[in-house]
């Protein structure tokens, strides 16, 4: 399903609505807009295979793209709106797109992308343009609004977020069916798990470049349902939207949750609620406090799913589920999990090793990167494939993660996972968010740090940090608790929940290139 079908039967419909402005799109707009691009884009040459590239904030045109490259067979690739022009050009330039549509809003960095993406041919801008853009309005405005003759279905190929070095290309194979043919895999499982049906009404907190809420809302219009877009997550915005629009169902990441735990009672109170039937979380690990808030909160409505944008394995956890295995990220919806040693050895129940996910064939290569593909393959199995996590089962078969296996501290010769101090110290009242990181240590190798953000009006002190210190001791064993904290006005951390590690350690290891790559 696309929005071609929905707006035969109601064209009228909002599909998407700006949840900022109030501005929407009718499934008539979307589904004439993203033919017209589609015209464009046959027009200058570009076929079936052939990638493109979009550079843009939250903007209501993002879906219109997002179609038009879906419904024409071409591979879209979202480039991170926060990246510097070198960045964002390496992106462009190495998966090869020949048609960038960026927005003027980014205009600043999009204006010197050209240099680093010299293969791209055609430059489109919306809402305005500068130096060396067409303006997109215009291009497809003389465009017939019709569908092409053929219309196959596209693919993403997005870029991991580079928490750990430059990001790559997640590159799987095309699609062999039309785009009309069947709302797609996630749109699938929105419809089997979530309920999702075109009654749906999803509120997208989240930036759209991001896997997640990019491929939520594909499923959401597939199946007919109405998209809340917000330009920007922020905590009473997030609120006023859920009542005002009357949402079914949400996605979120658990700094969100925090943000929201920690406001002052009585600006998260008043609020109506009762239509939010779903709201679902992922991206990162929830810590157990937090989660169990919410669901206090909210009540038994609030999902969780672990799995990367590679799509090589999905696992579940409903409320119950949660409820009944606290930490929990569930169980296999698609793929077999196996926990390993270094050695690719698989280990028992509650044995933390190496997640890997089991698919009848390797779903996915890293585009251009052969000795990164063959690094996330098991030695023995090349279709077992892992993303870098740690983690468990429980005898029940449910998954637990205890953290990436680059974050994990050597300290003195004992594995140290930074997830679970970090679990314990958000929960601290005077601590807005926090990061737990190894430093050089002569003697042990690696010390545990703390670094702190601290909320609004509150200062990081030596008698702060004694305080987080003594509340570490008192939740966790001793031999885990930081040795030190430090302060910090921000960690740095993208709205997708996604925190650069590396930029912390960096700072404390010598190194001087800590760019977001």
């Amino acid at each position: 399903m696309y929005p071609g079908k929905w707006a035969e039967e109601f064209p009228d419909k909002v599909a998407i609505i700006h949840s900022a402005s109030g501005a929407t799109t009718t499934y008539r707009q979307l589904n004439e807009r993203s033919n017209q691009l589609a015209q464009l884009m046959w027009a200058r040459g570009l076929r079936p295979g052939d990638h493109i590239a979009i550079f843009m904030e939250n903007n209501l045109r993002y879906f219109e793209v997002m179609w038009a490259a879906l419904r024409s067979g071409l591979y879209l690739t979202t480039v991170n709106q926060y990246l510097t022009e070198e960045e964002a050009g390496y992106i462009v330039d190495n998966c090869g797109a020949k048609v960038l549509i960026a927005s003027k809003r980014l205009s600043e960095i999009a204006g010197k992308l050209k240099v680093f993406a010299p293969n791209c041919r055609h430059w489109l801008m919306v809402d305005g343009t500068v130096d060396g853009y067409e303006a997109y309005e215009d291009a497809i405005t003389n465009q017939p609004t019709n569908n092409l003759d053929e219309e196959p279905a596209g693919q993403f190929m997005l870029y991991s977020s580079g928490t750990t070095g430059r990001p790559k290309g997640i590159f799987r194979p095309m699609l062999t069916r039309g785009i009309a043919d069947e709302v797609g895999p996630i749109g699938t499982i929105q419809q089997k798990i979530w309920g999702v049906d075109k009654d749906a009404i999803y509120l997208s907190p989240a930036p759209l470049y991001h896997s997640a809420p990019l491929a939520f809302c594909h499923g959401i219009l597939a199946n007919g349902g109405t998209v809340v877009m917000m330009p920007r997550f922020k905590e009473v915005d997030a609120l006023e939207a859920l009542d005002k629009y009357k949402v079914t169902h949400s996605q979120w990441v658990p700094t969100m949750f925090t943000r929201i735990l920690k406001m002052p009672a009585e600006q998260r109170e008043g609020y109506d609620f009762s239509a939010h039937r779903v709201a679902i979380h992922a991206a990162a690990p929830c810590p157990d406090g937090i989660k169990q808030q919410m669901l206090d909160w909210w009540g038994p409505i609030i999902h969780e799913y672990y799995g990367g944008s590679e799509l090589n394995g999905l696992t579940h956890s409903g409320p119950q589920d949660w409820i009944d295995h606290p930490g929990t990220v569930g169980k296999p919806i698609f793929g077999i999990l196996h926990i390993c040693d270094d050695n690719g050895n698989e280990l028992p129940a509650n044995e933390a090793g190496l997640i890997y996910f089991e698919m009848p064939e390797l779903p996915f290569v890293y585009h251009g990167e052969e000795d990164k593909t063959k690094e996330a393959q098991h030695p023995q199995h090349p279709n077992w494939t892992a993303l870098g996590d740690v983690g468990y089962m429980d005898e029940d078969g449910f998954l637990f993660l205890t953290d990436r296996a680059t974050f994990m501290i050597i300290s003195g010769g004992v594995n140290i996972y930074p997830q679970e101090i970090e679990d314990a110290i958000i929960m601290h009242d005077k601590v807005a968010d926090v990061a737990v990181i190894g430093v050089p240590n002569e003697e042990m190798g690696e010390e545990v740090k703390a670094v702190v953000e601290t909320p609004k009006g509150i200062t990081g002190d030596d008698a702060l940090a004694s305080e987080i210190l003594a509340y570490a001791r008192e939740h966790i064993a001793h031999y885990k608790c930081p040795k030190s904290v430090d302060f910090t006005d921000q960690l740095p951390r993208l709205p997708t929940g996604k925190l650069y590690k590396r930029i912390l350690k960096d700072k404390y290891w010598g190194k001087t290139d800590s760019r977001i790559v």
